[in-house]
């Protein structure tokens, strides 16, 4: 079992949600949304990835329950999305995959799957099954990671007229590429216990 701090919690939750690899997927969706309506409709986006990542935590355990699946199977399937999201960081695909919004976007794609993904669903499902007493802390870490995401996403524009476009990409890279350690730090720790249980049984 991996034992998270707030501190650890806070960044793993932050690597995860990507604020700055979102910035063009942000920026893509809103390219047809009034200036002066960006902010509320960012700040709507990220409080609705903020509520579904915190209903989660308070039902993760019933739904693991429910699906009857075991706390490792949960810990190497999120190494695994881990992962493959790490890569796509490491090595995003061409820019002509991305599809064009030109509506105002409302859930998706930008609260999901952008900001609450299925691997930010499955940490914070994995947070709380692992240290469900510590619960408390895991919802101030989702609070900090979601203040974050705003305060980023909101000032988007603003930082890549500051660092300009290819410190943005060499950032999200250097991310994608930390969440790859993590990711199979994950997924070692899981095999490494399911080969223990292997032997007892």
């Amino acid at each position: 079992m991996m034992n998270y701090t707030f501190l650890s919690a806070t960044i793993l939750l932050v690597l995860i949600t990507d604020p700055v690899g979102n910035i063009p997927i942000f920026a893509n969706a809103l390219k047809h949304v009034a200036p002066e309506r960006r902010a509320k409709v960012i700040l709507r986006e990220i409080m609705i990835a903020f509520a579904l990542l915190l209903t989660f935590m308070f039902v993760g355990e019933s739904f693991l329950r429910v699906m009857n699946l075991s706390e490792l199977s949960l810990q190497i399937g999120g190494g695994v999305i881990l992962f493959l999201i790490a890569l796509r960081m490491v090595f995003p695909p061409p820019a002509s995959e991305e599809s064009e919004i030109l509506t105002e976007p409302l859930i998706v794609p930008l609260a999901v799957p952008a900001v609450a993904g299925p691997s930010a669903l499955a940490t914070v499902l994995l947070l709380v099954s692992q240290q469900p007493e510590r619960r408390l802390e895991w919802i101030a870490a989702l609070c900090v990671t979601m203040a974050i995401s705003a305060i980023v996403l909101v000032s988007a524009e603003r930082v890549q007229r500051i660092i300009g476009t290819r410190l943005v990409v060499a950032v999200e890279r250097l991310m994608g590429l930390v969440l790859v350690s993590v990711a199979i730090e994950m997924m070692l720790r899981g095999f490494k216990v399911f080969v223990q249980q292997l032997m007892r049984g």
